[in-house]
C-alpha cells in the first residue's frame, strides 16, 4: 500500500470533514529548564521506569524548533492541528502564571490561524506538575479545583482563537496506568487510588467546562477518552462476562458519567473499600453536556476469567505493531457503533488519536513505512464504515505528527509519521507523512487523483 484512498461517496471526502495531526506537550517540546517539573520528570528519574532509561527532558525540542515543526504541519495540507499544553510550563509552583510559557501557546495559536489551520488543544495530557503530586496529585480532590484555575487562566488567554478544547485526554491512562497498574507516572498499585484518581479527573474535567464556556463560547468543549473493545479469549461463559466487566471498568467507566451521571453497575460489585469516595453534587458536575467527544482508538483486547475478575491475554499472532498491539481496524467500527446504540446523547466524535509504531529506518534520507500507510488506508476506512452506520464523526487526527518520547517505552518506540533524529533533531518525513499529503492536498483541492476504491 502507498496511497491512500477512499470510496467516491465517502463523507471523509467532502469539505466538513476535518483532518489533523497530533502531539502532547511532555512527548514533544523538552525546554524542561522553562517549566515547572511534572510527575513524569520524578518517574523518569527513577531507575528502571522507562524501558531505554531516557527521560523527556529534551525529547523533539518543540518548542525551540516549533516554526519548523509548523512549516511541516502547514505543508501536510491539514486542517488542524491538536496539541496539548503542559500545565507546569503555564502555572508556577507558587500558582502564579509563568508569562512565558502562556506566551509560547499564544505565539503558536496564533501562528497556526495565520497559516490557516485550526487549534485544538488539550488542557492535560498526563503531566500533572510534581508540585501539585506532592500535595497529593489525583487523590487529593482540591487538584480539581486547581485544574478548572488552569482552565480559568488558559481560556482567558486562548479564547475563541481555538476551536476546540478538550479537557482531559485519556483518564483510564491517568487513572488505571498510573495508580492502579503503576505502570505510568506516579507508579501507584492500588485499586482504590485508580478509582478514587479517575473520579478526580472527571471532576476536573466538570469543573473546567463552564469555565472553558464563558471565556471561549464560539469554541467546542470536551474531552478525550481512549476505547478498544473488549473481546472474550474463549467462548467460555466465564470469559464472556469476563470481557463484559473489563468493558464496563475500561471503557464505560470514563463514558458513562459524562453522559448518564452514573457510574456502570460494576461500582457496587467492588469492595467497599476500592470504591471512590464521591460527594452529593458530583455527579451532576461531571455529566454536564458535551459539544463533542474525543476518540483515541489503537486496537482491541482480549479478556479472560481470572478469580471472579478479568485479565488481559496479550496478542500472540501477527500482524502486530511494534508496541505488541494487534492491528485490529474493525474494533473501530464495533466500538463506536456499540456505544451509539448504547447512548442516545452520544455526541459527536473526532478521532483524535490513531496511529501505530513500527521499526522505522532511515535509508539515503528517507524512511518507507508500508506498514503505517496500510494501517492508515484500514483505519480511515473503519471510519468511513463507522459513519456508513449511522456514528456522527466529524474529524480524525493522525497520531502522532513527530517521533517522541513515548511515556514508559522512551524512545525505543517512534509513532510518528515524520521521523525524529533525538541528537541532531532533523526531521523527514515518512512514506506516510507523504501518502498522507498526497490524499489531504488532493482532497482540498478536488483533483481527480484521488484513487477512489
Amino acid at each position: 500500500m502507498t496511497k491512500i484512498s477512499l470510496p467516491k461517496h465517502s463523507k471523509l471526502l467532502s469539505s466538513d470533514f476535518l483532518f489533523g495531526v497530533a502531539t502532547s506537550s511532555f512527548q514533544i517540546e523538552g525546554a524542561a529548564d522553562q517549566r515547572a517539573p511534572s510527575i513524569w520528570d520524578t518517574f523518569c528519574a527513577e531507575p528502571g521506569r522507562i524501558k531505554d532509561g531516557s527521560d523527556g527532558l529534551h525529547a523533539c525540542q518543540h518548542v525551540k524548533y516549533w516554526r519548523q515543526d509548523l512549516d511541516i504541519i502547514t505543508e501536510l495540507g491539514v486542517d488542524a492541528y491538536r496539541f496539548s499544553i503542559a500545565w507546569g510550563r503555564v502555572i508556577n509552583a507558587d500558582g502564579s502564571v509563568n508569562r512565558q510559557g502562556l506566551q509560547f501557546y499564544i505565539d503558536l495559536v496564533d501562528a497556526l490561524l495565520a497559516n490557516g489551520i485550526q487549534a485544538h488543544v488539550t488542557l492535560y495530557h498526563w503531566d500533572l506538575p510534581q508540585y501539585l503530586e506532592d500535595q497529593g496529585g489525583w487523590l487529593n480532590r482540591d487538584t480539581a479545583y486547581r485544574f478548572a484555575e488552569y482552565a480559568d487562566i488558559v481560556g482567558r488567554a486562548l479564547g475563541n482563537k481555538v476551536a476546540s478544547y478538550a479537557t482531559i485526554n485519556e483518564p483510564f491512562c491517568s487513572a488505571y496506568l498510573s495508580y492502579e497498574a503503576g505502570i505510568h507516572a506516579p507508579g501507584h498499585k492500588n485499586r482504590r487510588e485508580g478509582r478514587q484518581a479517575a473520579h478526580h479527573l472527571l471532576l476536573a474535567h466538570g469543573l473546567a467546562m463552564p469555565v472553558l464556556r464563558r471565556h471561549a463560547p464560539q469554541a467546542l468543549h470536551g474531552i478525550v477518552l481512549n476505547f478498544s473493545p473488549c473481546h472474550p479469549a474463549s467462548d467460555s461463559e466465564a470469559d464472556r462476562q469476563a470481557a463484559l466487566q473489563a468493558h464496563q471498568y475500561h471503557n464505560l467507566w470514563y463514558l458513562q458519567p459524562l453522559l448518564e451521571a452514573s457510574y456502570p453497575d460494576l461500582l457496587n460489585q467492588l469492595p467497599e473499600a476500592d470504591r471512590p469516595d464521591i460527594a452529593a453534587d458530583d455527579m451532576a458536575t461531571i455529566g454536564q453536556s458535551l459539544d463533542f467527544l474525543g476518540v483515541n482508538y489503537y486496537t482491541r483486547t482480549v479478556f479472560r476469567e481470572k478469580n471472579d475478575w478479568f485479565s488481559d491475554v496479550p496478542p500472540q499472532a501477527p500482524p502486530l505493531t511494534s508496541m505488541g498491539w494487534e492491528i485490529y481496524p474493525q474494533g473501530l467500527t464495533e466500538i463506536l457503533t456499540d456505544l451509539n446504540q448504547r447512548f442516545a446523547n452520544l455526541p459527536p466524535i473526532y478521532i483524535t488519536e490513531n496511529g501505530a509504531a513500527f521499526p522505522d529506518e532511515v535509508r539515503d534520507n528517507q524512511v518507507d513505512d508500508a506498514a503505517r500507510i496500510d494501517y492508515y488506508q484500514q483505519h480511515l476506512l473503519a471510519v468511513h464504515d463507522c459513519i456508513e452506520a449511522g456514528v456522527t464523526i466529524n474529524g480524525y487526527f493522525a497520531w502522532s505528527l513527530l517521533d517522541n518520547f513515548e511515556w514508559a517505552e522512551g524512545y525505543s518506540k517512534r509513532f510518528g509519521i515524520v521521523y525524529v533524529d533525538f541528537d541532531t533533531q532533523q526531521r523527514i518525513l515518512k512514506s506516510s507523512a507523504l501518502a498522507l499529503q498526497t490524499f489531504w492536498l488532493q482532497r482540498k483541492t478536488q483533483l481527480p487523483a484521488v484513487e477512489a476504491l
